[in-house]
């Protein structure tokens, strides 16, 4: 129960913190992104402040290979580079780019009523089964 209770608030810390810090409003987003137009460089210091967290955190599952719950973990290894992690990260990338969500955020602002956010959230999910159910047979 209070594994639940620590999770429900670290999520609900997680999307406030994408409202404020703007990752939800794709304008910005891909105002961001536009590097070679009229750049919007503010989210570049929510990046280094996730990088930061996540260094520290990454760097603690490391040594341990377990949760802050003591449950076990499983990190990628860190050259397991193939041509699927360059296409997803691409296909990634080119949708961030042209919705202005990633799916974190695209759930907070659907949460938020963003209809935008329920187009790409459609999308994601389709995207998914796709994967799980054809990508994964024909490979």
């Amino acid at each position: 129960m209070m594994k639940n209770m620590n999770t429900l608030i670290a999520g609900i810390i997680f999307g406030i913190g994408l409202i404020l810090s703007g990752m939800t409003n794709p304008s910005k987003v891909i105002g961001f992104l536009d590097i070679t137009g009229n750049w919007d460089p503010s989210l570049a210091f929510v990046m280094v402040g996730a990088i930061l967290v996540g260094f520290f955190g990454f760097r603690r599952a490391e040594k341990t290979n377990t949760t802050l719950f003591n449950e076990p973990i499983h990190l990628p290894g860190k050259s397991h580079i193939n041509k699927e992690l360059i296409i997803g990260s691409f296909l990634f990338g080119a949708g961030w780019a042209l919705a202005g969500f990633c799916p974190g955020p695209a759930i907070v602002a659907l949460g938020a009523g963003y209809k935008e956010a329920l187009i790409f959230v459609i999308a994601m999910l389709l995207g998914m089964l796709i994967h799980d159910n054809l990508y994964e047979k024909l490979k």
